[in-house]
């Protein structure tokens, strides 16, 4: 199952990307890997991915430093929501966090920087669509944050969003690439198992992917 998934979301990267004059490789494909497995992410190891992404500290914990330790050149991501005191957990485990998204978790993460000696890649999580039960900075404070993040010397490569469900998400995507582009920033990790190509097609530079990869969860 794994490989054949991961031959076709290739194969569906690689269409979309020819179609928006783009190139494969300007897509970095996560594979979500939250509530899998050890056993069920190994067999994508073997195929060759090495670029994954978890929702929560506490359980990428428990899996990841074992498989990490065999395959040295992982790079895990975090897509959910990250609490101030797991910043330096964060900082030690992942390779780039997708969910910055507040003034508190500015400081914490410049800190856990500082701590650790190393600086980890993050894009902004932006409630594009001004969601109360949504995480993500609100548009009209985007600028203030992105100052503050670059003012602490967090490394932002980009924007990330998380659409409404059941709407078209292509109208957010667009809206997520015309913010980024005002400010300066050249990624966008935006796009799920559901809408992935249109997302491509919109300008994603990282999509993630869990359902379409692994199957749907029992």
């Amino acid at each position: 199952m794994a490989g054949t998934a991961l031959n076709q979301i290739a194969d569906d990267i690689a269409r979309n990307t020819g179609i928006a004059r783009r190139k494969p490789e300007d897509v970095t494909l996560i594979a979500i890997s939250k509530t899998r497995t050890a056993e069920e992410i190994e067999p994508l190891l073997e195929e060759g991915h090495r670029v994954f992404g978890e929702n929560r500290v506490q359980e990428a914990q428990g899996k990841w430093p074992e498989l990490k330790a065999r395959y040295p050149d992982v790079k895990l991501h975090l897509v959910g929501q990250l609490q101030s005191n797991k910043a330096d957990d964060a900082v030690e485990l992942f390779d780039a966090i997708h969910s910055l998204d507040r003034s508190s978790l500015v400081k914490a993460l410049a800190k856990a920087f500082e701590k650790a000696g190393r600086t980890v890649p993050c894009f902004v999580q932006v409630n594009i669509g001004d969601e109360d039960q949504k995480g993500g900075c609100a548009i009209a404070d985007l600028p203030a944050l992105l100052a503050e993040a670059r003012e602490a010397g967090i490394p932002v490569e980009g924007l990330m969003c998380v659409p409404p469900a059941d709407v078209e998400a292509a109208p957010y995507f667009a809206l997520l690439a015309k913010l980024a582009a005002e400010n300066g920033l050249s990624g966008l990790s935006m796009g799920m198992s559901g809408d992935f190509e249109t997302a491509i097609m919109l300008g994603a530079t990282h999509v993630r992917i869990g359902t379409a990869l692994f199957g749907a969860r029992d």
